[in-house]
């Protein structure tokens, strides 16, 4: 018999047993992307692989695959620097994956073997993805063929087909804060075609000011399959409005926890997909897999910040407004803009746009070959792959008013709408064409050495370009203006690892392996201190930024063993070390500290930690219980400006020093969940997370008190009043605990803040994203 591990064997409890999905122990599908992966037994594969199936997928009842990675993965955080639950920043082992620009990305995602990461700054977009369509996750570390800038690992999703999910389901839902979801999917077969469609759309009001959601998505897929032959073709289609407050200084908090600091922080993404996978079978022991995809994403985002341009003041400049160097600033044509509210800075406020219009493809192919090597069990993958992308990215920026008591930027009397343009020769308009190219060779061989002792072999060569073309006008002060280059990158990977199979049931392994990242496009054009960038911004004439390049070893078990009772029991035990030279991180510039930073490489950063986890499943339980150890800390001195930052120097400046944390990443995670049939139809659920501080954004010298850890619990019950109709319901956060879901440091009423008309003089420099208060939401779901 062959055990999968912990993931693999969980049953969902809330279902009764018709309604449950089999669950059986074997070969797990280990990802060698782009391609779909070669299956290989796990008890052969000397790295950690984490597996969600899809009941598992929905831990509240409804899918969600950023709450499902955090619910109950090992090793998986994240935060909310946005201030929306939608718009979710990933991390493992340290490691991070975000939807939001300026975030160095640590992971990647695919999607069926084709690549999710959004080529400009190698973000995932969450919101994007038909959360009911997948059919599992996995993530796993130590695997050269994920591919570049996979560091940290991969996050491999699987979407459903009518083949693998025959029949229909209808579910709405909703709750608290204005929430309603709703979805259709339905697939079936009939002879060799099949098709499954899902159709999904969310609203979600928010329990802060400034803070909504509005998701719609489609995924369809048509399939083919012959004796040795599979084909798909499928198409997504999606589209998301999300309003994030961001983080707002605790004294204004204290006065009312729901506050927006400025706005709107809107983020507006379009997306189309078409792709189609071809996998096929020449004999028992040889088969090809091919994969394609074209893509169109174009992300708009409208940003009301306070104000940059301000009264010039009593002088040769007076009635216009002037930049923070005194110089005065400029609209269309290069024309001073005036003073049109007064000498008053207060009543100012500047709003930027900025958009990304990218057309992107992919193609890869594998082959896989399963036949004995010199009479031993042995599975060879090769593949290549190439990705590449054209993007126009653009800038803009008006000034305006923004609301003494909303501190949302509107247009004032008189002015155009929506604002003063602004031109000015360094920092806005932006336009810019940038190409990228990204091209993959790569191998892996698992070798039986005998029965029990696995060898595994893998390389991947990596080949990074990437281009920048100004679009505006041909003048070197333009933003933009020194953009025009061309970059290259390349390195190979290797990797290495053991597995022993100590019994049947318990597996041991280790490895070591290595991973690169090229610089994001993002990063490449935002650089220099000089040439600081705003969200608004990323786009200036920046020195080279060089490659990161991690190396990992691993080492753990994994087992499974029957409990007392009937049930199954399953363990797993992770360690693992990973040093990355030349990590890349945004630092704020200390020539314009107000919201404005760099990317830059920072040095080593270490990251090592364990991971324990168990899982018990029994006829009517299900449970388990995860805990992981993370300790990711600096290895390099350097200085970096954090002008907001208490500890900091008369200059702004903090030093980070070696064995100082990263901020946003807690040492200690704890993770457990039960599910009990009380009946055939009825189950309740219990589940939660615990963690430990974390350092705040912006203290990376680790000088300040750090954020306060958490303790949150969800309870969760369903109940089959037919065979056909579930209703089920959930209570987050059941305690109502107040605690912070990201914090960073922000100026002050008289060093540079926004004027706060409840708290006007605000003088405390902690910021904070708040949690989700307790939240009530029922559903009903009918199987078609």
């Amino acid at each position: 018999m062959r055990y999968a591990g912990l993931p693999l064997i969980l049953l969902a409890g809330a279902a009764p047993a018709w309604a449950q999905e089999q669950a059986v122990p074997g070969e797990i599908v280990v990802h060698t992307a782009p391609a779909a992966g070669a299956v290989i037994d796990e008890r052969k594969w000397p790295h950690p692989v984490h597996t969600l199936n899809r009941s598992q997928l929905k831990p509240n009842g409804t899918a969600s695959l950023t709450e499902a990675l955090t619910q109950e993965l090992p090793g998986v955080t994240q935060t909310q620097s946005q201030g929306n639950p939608y718009q979710a920043d990933i991390f493992y082992h340290g490691f991070e994956i975000s939807p939001i620009q300026g975030t160095p990305a640590g992971l990647s995602v695919y999607v069926d073997g084709a690549r999710f990461n959004a080529p400009f700054g190698d973000i995932a977009i969450w919101s994007l993805l038909p959360n009911e369509a997948i059919a599992s996750l996995s993530v796993q570390d130590g695997n050269p063929a994920d591919g570049l800038n996979a560091l940290g690992g991969a996050v491999d999703v699987r979407m459903k087909n009518g083949f693998t999910d025959p029949g229909g389901e209808i579910s709405l839902s909703g709750g608290s804060f204005g929430r309603v979801e709703g979805n259709l999917e339905y697939g079936g077969q009939r002879g060799n075609t099949a098709a499954y469609l899902d159709v999904s759309a969310t609203h979600e009001g928010g329990w802060r000011d400034g803070q909504s959601s509005d998701i719609q998505n489609f995924y369809g897929d048509l399939g083919w399959r012959g004796d040795n032959t599979e084909l798909h073709i499928n198409v997504t289609v999606a589209h998301s409005a999300l309003n994030g407050p961001g983080s707002v200084p605790e004294d204004v908090l204290n006065l009312d926890p729901s506050a927006q600091f400025t706005g709107p922080n809107r983020i507006d993404d379009k997306y189309v997909k078409l792709a189609a996978t071809l996998s096929h079978r020449f004999s028992n022991t040889l088969s090809m897999n091919l994969t394609g995809y074209i893509e169109n994403l174009h992300e708009g985002l409208t940003n009301g910040n306070g104000p940059n341009d301000t009264p010039c003041g009593p002088g040769p400049n007076e009635g216009y407004l002037c930049q923070g160097d005194g110089t005065v600033a400029t609209g269309v044509g290069g024309a001073p803009i005036p003073a049109y509210l007064g000498d008053n800075a207060v009543n100012y406020g500047q709003l930027a746009e900025n958009s990304t219009n990218t057309n992107a493809f992919g193609l890869a192919g594998q082959f896989t070959n399963t036949a004995k090597l010199l009479g031993h069990g042995n599975t060879l993958t090769a593949g290549l792959s190439l990705d590449g992308a054209y993007t126009m990215y653009g800038a803009v920026a008006y000034d305006g008013a923004l609301g003494l008591n909303s501190r949302v930027y509107y247009t004032p009397s008189g002015a155009p709408n929506p604002g003063y343009a602004v031109d000015e020769p360094g920092t806005v308009p932006t336009r810019v064409g940038i190409r990228n190219v990204y091209y993959g060779a790569y191998l892996s061989d698992t070798f039986d050495l005998t029965n029990r002792l696995s060898l595994t072999a893998a390389g991947r060569l990596n080949l990074a370009q990437i281009d920048l073309h100004n679009q505006l006008p041909a003048d070197p002060n333009a933003a933009g203006g020194g953009l025009n280059g061309q970059h290259y990158f390349s390195h190979f990977n290797p990797a290495v690892g053991l597995s022993y199979q100590l019994t049947p049931e318990l597996t041991a392994y280790a490895g070591w392996s290595e991973q690169n990242a090229a610089p994001t496009p993002a990063e490449l054009s935002c650089a220099s201190p000089e040439d600081a960038c705003t969200m608004a911004n990323f786009m200036s004439g920046d020195p080279p930024l060089k490659q990161l390049v991690t190396r990992e070893v691993q080492a753990g078990l994994r087992g499974i063993t029957l409990a007392p009772g009937g049930g199954l029991l399953t363990y797993t035990l992770d360690l693992y070390r990973s040093v990355t030279n030349d990590d890349i991180e945004f630092l704020q510039s200390p020539l314009n500290p107000q919201g404005a930073g760099y990317f830059a490489n920072i040095g080593n950063v270490r990251r090592q930690g364990v991971e324990l986890g168990l899982g018990y499943e029994a006829a009517r339980w299900h449970a388990y219980l995860n805990y992981s150890f993370t300790d990711a800390t600096y290895q390099t001195q350097y200085i970096v400006s954090s002008a907001y930052n208490p500890g900091a120097d008369p200059n702004g400046n903090t030093t980070v020093y070696p064995g100082d944390h990263l901020p946003g990443v807690p040492r200690h995670v704890v993770k457990a969940g039960v599910t009990y049939d009380i009946t055939p139809r009825w189950s309740i659920g219990l589940n939660g997370t615990a963690q430990s501080s974390q350092y705040l954004a912006g203290d990376a010298a680790n000088l300040q008190k750090p954020l306060p850890g958490s303790v949150v619990l969800n309870l969760t019950s369903s109940y089959w009043v037919t065979r056909r109709l579930q209703v089920f319901g959930t209570i987050e956060n059941l305690l109502d605990q107040t605690y912070y879901a990201y914090g960073t440091f922000s100026p002050t009423s008289g060093n540079g803040g926004v004027y706060v008309a409840q708290a006007p003089n605000y003088s405390n420099p902690r910021s904070y994203s708040i949690g989700a208060p307790i939240g009530v939401y029922v559903g009903l779901r009918y199987k078609l």
